[in-house]
């Protein structure tokens, strides 16, 4: 796996055409994409939304032309799901069809939510979200009943207890989840990642790329650092440069 394989760029937009620049402008420079509830939500507004189905087919050629730019291996679909078991089982079954490299579901869905993915997954890697980037210390005591690395690290132990092939994780979590033991092979995916010039926004546990790379991180989700960019290729590479230089690092730590 090259440095750029291990980005995946968040296309957290609004309309078919923003997603289908990006893919085309970044698709050799980057490993894939994030396509999440913004995105997902538009393409269902798109096709049921328009008063006419001549402009509902305009749309849904759209979304078809969009898909055939990515490759499905390059698809990370960011469902997080959170649903009882069976319902699960059920999306699980339908996003595997898809042939995605990586879908989610929350951890908080329980350890027989998390088998009921991993039994219906196809050839998808399934991964646990453990607790959003957005939240603060506050608001994980809050949800869910304990500190932010502590619920972190029980809901890795249980995603990994449920067979999941990975968590997504803040970067802050990294050096905590890479020391256990018990976790080995549990890939961890990366968001809440920012250049050292990011302005702040709603992510709260953010980290540069590099230092993610050297905590532990397998994948990074990258999305306003480099689709808000001036110029986005020029972005993507130098995050693959900088990730190449940690991998380095860590290989000879």
């Amino acid at each position: 796996m090259t440095p750029k394989d291990r980005i995946i760029v968040a296309l957290d937009v609004p309309t078919m055409e923003q997603a289908q620049a990006l893919a085309e402008e970044l698709g050799s420079h980057v490993g894939g994409f994030k396509i999440g509830l913004e995105l997902s939500t538009a393409m269902l507004a798109l096709i049921i939304g328009p008063p006419s189905e001549e402009e509902a087919i305009a749309n849904f050629k759209k979304i078809r032309r969009f898909f055939s730019t990515i490759d499905h291996g390059q698809v990370f679909w960011d469902g997080k799901m959170n649903d009882i078991p069976n319902t699960i089982a059920g999306a699980a079954r339908a996003v595997a069809g898809l042939n995605f490299k990586m879908f989610n579901l929350h951890a908080s869905a329980g350890i027989e939510g998390m088998m009921a993915a991993v039994a219906n997954k196809g050839k998808s890697l399934v991964l646990a979200v453990t607790i959003l980037t957005s939240f603060e210390e506050n608001n994980a005591n809050l949800v869910f009943g304990g500190p932010t690395k502590a619920k972190v690290l029980q809901f890795a132990r249980d995603a990994k207890s449920a067979e999941c092939d990975g968590i997504v994780c803040s970067p802050q979590e990294l050096i905590l989840l890479s020391k256990q033991r018990e976790l080995n092979g549990l890939l961890k995916v990366t968001p809440g990642i920012r250049s050292k010039n990011s302005p702040p926004d709603d992510q709260k546990r953010t980290m540069a790329a590099g230092e993610a790379i050297m905590a532990g991180a397998d994948y990074l989700v990258i999305g306003r650092p480099i689709t808000s960019a001036s110029h986005r290729v020029v972005a993507a590479n130098e995050f693959a440069a900088e990730i190449a230089g940690a991998l380095k690092l860590r290989t000879a730590a």
